[in-house]
This record gives structure tokens, C-alpha cells and sequence, in this order.
């Protein structure tokens, strides 16, 4: 049984659609067009190594939209991370995390072998630049990069803010699918992985939904795309 704290964010948030739409922005316009579409480049001219430029691209994201976050939607409301989610893990937690990394890698292999059934390849810029150079560097490289980076911020912004924001005003099911496409779209242009990240997405705020903590879905995420990364590499 929910205690009133854990049952009052579902129905409430400090948060209005102003916070949403410049949050929105900041991911669809400064992120997607001006990082992904330019800075990534430049970062591969300066460092000639598209892993390394990709890893730098990934913290640089990281950044903008954690400080975001904190700019736009906690620090003008006096709210602290514990809004968005940075709370404890609990022990009965971990069962969601079992479960949900097992299901993940069944239905995410699924996924990919149906889409392949359809001639599109699971290969794209990403799994290029993984097997362009195999070494341990590069290899723990991208596994910071991909486990750990990317889960953290990604679980902050789209489960404890942009999930929470959409949940309190459609409910779970609504907000669950909405932020998963949000969450896929904000994906491009990796397109033939959309499938495999919006059924991630949908898992990942179950999570957030259940447990009120972005760690399960980091974990869970992180675990994920740590596997994804090993296959990629060696198989």
C-alpha cells in the first residue's frame, strides 16, 4: 500500500506547461539540432575518433539536460532532486529490475530479429563506430558511455521529469505511451532502433511507476545496453 507521500506525486507536480515546452526545446532544439547535428561533428574533427567523439557528445547531453532540469524545473520551485526521482533503491525493488532486464533482453532480441525479418539491419552509426576499433580502452569507453552516462541523465529527464509530467495530468497508460515516444524520437536519427527504444521506454517508466525512483530504470538500463554493447562487440 502507497503511503500518501509515494500516491501524491502521481496526482501532483510542482511543474507547469511552460516548464514542459522549454524543457521540450532545450531536447529537440539544442540538443538534437545544434549538439547532434554540429558539436558531434566538430568533436570528430577535433579528436579524429568517432568514439571518443561520441562519448563527449553523450556527457555533453548529459549535462545541458540534468542542468536544465535543475535550472528550469527544481531550483525555480525550491524543489531538490528528490522531484525527479533521486531517491533510494529499496530491496523489493530489485525484483522490478530482474524482471524487467530479463524481459528486456527476450523481447528486445525479439524485436530486432522481426525487424530484420523485414530487411532493415540492427546495424547503424552506432554499432559501426563499436566494431571500427575493438580494444579494452575503446570497449570500457563505450560501456561508460552507454551503462552509465546515458542512463543516468536519460532516467532523470524522461522517467522523473517528463514521465511524472505526463502521468499527473493523463495518467499512467497515456503518460507511459507518450513519454516512450518522446523518449524514441528523441533517438533519431539511429532509426532502425526506434522499435527496440520505445518498447525500452515503456519498460524503464513501468519502473518509475512502480517504485518512484529513477535507479531500477537506470539499472535496468544500464544493464541493458551494457549486454547490447558486449554482443555488438563480439558477436
Amino acid at each position: 500500500m502507497e503511503n500518501g507521500k509515494i500516491a501524491d506525486w502521481k496526482r501532483k507536480d510542482p511543474w507547469n506547461a511552460k516548464t514542459f515546452l522549454l524543457l521540450m526545446l532545450l531536447e529537440f532544439g539544442l540538443v538534437m539540432i545544434l549538439v547532434k547535428g554540429h558539436l558531434q561533428s566538430l568533436y570528430n574533427q577535433w579528436l579524429g575518433h568517432s568514439l571518443y567523439a561520441g562519448t563527449l557528445t553523450g556527457a555533453t547531453i548529459a549535462l545541458i539536460l540534468l542542468a536544465g532540469v535543475y535550472f528550469l524545473a527544481l531550483r525555480p520551485h525550491n524543489k531538490t532532486w528528490l522531484a525527479v526521482g533521486v531517491r533510494s533503491l529499496r530491496k523489493k525493488d530489485w525484483g522490478i529490475i530482474i524482471l524487467c532486464v530479463l524481459f528486456l533482453l527476450v523481447a528486445g532480441a525479439a524485436v530486432m530479429a522481426a525487424v530484420s525479418f523485414f530487411g532493415v539491419s540492427y546495424e547503424n552509426s552506432k554499432t559501426d563506430t563499436l566494431t571500427g576499433e575493438i580494444s579494452p580502452s575503446a570497449i570500457l569507453l563505450a560501456l561508460v558511455s552507454a551503462a552509465v552516462i546515458s542512463p543516468v541523465y536519460e532516467e532523470i529527464f524522461y522517467r522523473g521529469f517528463l514521465y511524472r509530467w505526463l502521468r499527473t495530468r493523463l495518467g499512467a497508460v497515456a503518460g507511459i505511451l507518450l513519454s516512450s515516444l518522446i523518449f524514441t524520437a528523441a533517438h533519431y536519427p539511429v532509426t532502425n532502433a526506434m522499435p527496440v527504444n520505445f518498447l525500452d521506454g515503456i519498460v524503464f517508466a513501468w519502473a518509475y511507476e512502480k517504485t518512484h525512483s529513477i535507479w531500477p530504470g537506470v539499472i535496468i538500463h544500464g544493464v541493458v545496453n551494457a549486454v547490447t554493447v558486449l554482443l555488438v562487440v563480439f558477436m
